[in-house]
């Protein structure tokens, strides 16, 4: 068992909040990450659990101090994972250069290209490596699992449930990279972690996904405000609508009039995503 490092722990809503550390195989690193426990699970009993991944220059902290997700995770007694955004010190040129590519920037999946491939693995990271940690040391329920994001984080939400449906049982977003392999913010880091052939954008991308026939079994919640200042060029959830539409996806996308891209907008909508989720999650 992969031995973790407490950095510090709060009370909060009825559990505890905590932030940790621990040295990842995956990544080649210490990694950080945030995990929310309700009431049932510090009693010992096996709770749900929900991933949630935050956006561009985060940390394992950002969602769980800012969405105010915890209150309403802990009425329905699901624990809360945070990865953080990427590793960290991997030492690669440039990594520190710009907020959309390297740290604070890793997309959740595991970059191929020389320069980026021995640490940026934050796919395997998600989909392997931190649930069966979590499990080991938390009173976490692994076979039932839910993904939510922001931004970046909903791009990663999006990608791994389409991708793996059977280990993520419920999916939502918030304001996602919709496309990535078609805006700026995609193809930038495409381009430095997966190299210059499209056709290796596609398996992270999700409306290519659901144009390849990877659906969901579940309904995917997605809000998007529709002041988002980055909504027309960096995340066009108008193409997603179009492709679960012929894919047959579920697809419950709400647009906001005045509501922008930041956690404010996250707040005000959060509740509705946790019980979205809990209504999957607590199901039988």
């Amino acid at each position: 068992m992969s031995q973790i490092t407490t950095i510090e722990e709060h009370a909060g809503c009825g559990g505890r909040v905590g932030f940790y550390s621990h040295p990842s195989a995956t990544l080649g690193l210490e990694a950080r990450f945030g995990v929310f426990l309700p009431q049932r699970a510090l009693a010992g009993e096996k709770v749900p659990v929900l991933f949630v991944l935050a956006g561009l220059t985060c940390t394992h902290e950002t969602f769980l101090i800012k969405s105010n997700a915890v209150r309403f995770a802990a009425r329905h007694g699901l624990a809360l994972v945070a990865p953080d955004t990427s590793p960290r010190g991997a030492a690669v040129p440039g990594e520190d250069d710009a907020y959309d590519l390297g740290t604070g920037a890793g997309f959740y999946l595991d970059a191929t290209t020389p320069a980026w491939r021995s640490h940026y693995r934050m796919g395997s990271y998600i989909d392997t490596e931190l649930p069966q940690l979590v499990q080991d040391h938390f009173a976490i329920d692994g076979a039932r699992r839910g993904i939510m994001g922001h931004s970046m984080g909903g791009h990663g939400a999006l990608v791994h449930a389409l991708t793996a449906p059977k280990a993520w049982q419920s999916v939502s977003a918030f304001a996602p990279i919709c496309h990535p392999a078609i805006v700026p913010w995609g193809e930038k880091v495409f381009a430095a972690y997966l190299g210059p052939d499209r056709k290796a954008w596609a398996q992270h991308d999700a409306t290519l996904l659901l144009e390849a026939g990877h659906t969901h079994p579940t309904s995917i919640l997605i809000d998007q405000g529709e002041a988002d200042q980055f909504l027309h060029n960096q995340l066009r959830p108008d193409l997603l609508r179009a492709a679960a539409g012929a894919a047959g996806q579920g697809l419950h996308l709400r647009m906001h009039a005045g509501y922008d891209h930041s956690y404010w907008f996250i707040q005000s909508f959060i509740a509705d995503h946790i019980n979205h989720h809990a209504a999957i999650l607590n199901t039988p």
